[in-house]
């Protein structure tokens, strides 16, 4: 299961931290992890081309550490849209993705 966590300050989002497998199909044939790779490097790459300063990430096989470094509007509102893509995700694929 992949399992994203979410700190936040107050209202602002800080850091988010993805670890795990979805294990939904074959390793090449997961589209549940397809799914929530595409939704995160989209948004990374979209912050990095907006503000380069504006996120800090660690990337592994299973990991990902996002630490936001800018509260502007345009960084929360992209995070904030992320965090929606995958909660959807999570309503269909209950066993393979949690938000916490």
């Amino acid at each position: 299961m992949i399992s994203v966590k979410i700190k936040k300050d107050n209202t602002l989002i800080t850091e988010i931290i993805v670890k795990g497998h979805a294990n939904f199909a074959d390793y090449g044939s997961d589209i549940v992890c397809a799914a929530t790779s595409s939704i995160i490097i989209t948004t990374v790459n979209a912050l990095l081309r907006i503000d380069e300063k504006s996120i800090m990430y660690e990337e592994k096989e299973g990991f990902l550490h996002l630490k936001i470094l800018k509260t502007d509007e345009v960084t929360q509102t992209l995070i904030t849209n992320m965090i929606e893509l995958l909660k959807e995700l999570e309503k269909k694929y209950p066993k393979n993705i949690k938000l916490l």
